[in-house]
């Protein structure tokens, strides 16, 4: 990453540190600490963790920590909605979030990456200890996960649920993450300068305004706008400071 970027994405973190918490992770801190629990203690989750190392990228933004924090915060989603419901089932789709979540960007750069992303998690997991139909929950959840597209359709309530939990911890990533993490690695990633990253910042903050109104599960749409507000509106002072940054670079 070049200095410019590094400058700017350390002062967006410092910036996002500063804002309150989305009451997500306090009003699910008991799904959050069971769920963080099992993505490091679980023998299946650990020997994933290994597994899909290859296939992420860090470079692009979509590495091992974004994949991490998808899979522990679907986990969550998944205990959330189903509060009430047969346990042992429930603690095992959550496991099945975890294991989507870890796998849904195993081919981000890749066109129509969602459903390649799907195949891929079947070769992945060939002789993992889970039943076939598991497999085929895990799958459909990831061909489901991308924004902006058609919905995949299903009459299974349990494939209905993982989809729409990856959905929604993947699309919590779009709001401070988003300009403390994502944006400057996808730059760095796309060798962008800072006048190409002014150009497409208007149409950017709209992208993200949009994604407010698509999220799926209760949880997320009790949630996740305000991972998308609190993402918004550190965008004003990073808007500005990109254009200082610009100035200075043109000597101004």
């Amino acid at each position: 990453m070049n200095e410019t970027l590094r400058r700017m994405k350390n002062e967006a973190k410092i910036l996002a540190a500063k804002q309150i918490l989305p009451g997500f992770y306090q009003e699910c801190s008991a799904e959050l600490h069971y769920s963080n629990r099992n993505f490091f203690d679980h023998p299946m989750i650990l020997r994933l963790q290994e597994d899909v190392i290859p296939f992420l990228y860090d470079d692009a933004s979509h590495g091992v920590v974004h994949a991490k924090k998808v899979a522990i915060e679907a986990g969550a989603i998944v205990l959330c909605e189903a509060r009430g419901n047969d346990m042992e089932r429930v603690r095992q789709l959550a496991l099945l979030a975890q294991m989507s979540g870890l796998m849904h960007d195993t081919c981000r750069l890749e066109e129509d990456h969602a459903e390649k992303g799907a195949e891929v998690s079947g070769m992945i997991l060939g002789d993992y200890p889970i039943s076939d139909h598991d497999k085929e929950l895990i799958a459909f959840a990831i061909s489901d996960h991308e924004a902006f597209r058609e919905r995949r359709i299903t009459d299974d309530p349990e494939a209905e649920l993982l989809a729409n939990a990856l959905y929604d911890a993947d699309k919590f990533r779009w709001g401070p993450d988003n300009f403390s993490t994502t944006l400057w690695e996808m730059c760095d990633y796309n060798e962008l300068s800072v006048k190409e990253i002014l150009d497409l910042f208007p149409a950017g903050m709209e992208k993200i305004r949009e994604i407010a109104e698509t999220f799926r599960t209760r949880t997320g749409q009790t949630f996740g706008p305000e991972f998308i507000e609190l993402g918004l509106a550190l965008a004003p002072a990073i808007f500005r400071r990109l254009k200082e940054i610009e100035q200075e670079l043109l000597g101004c």
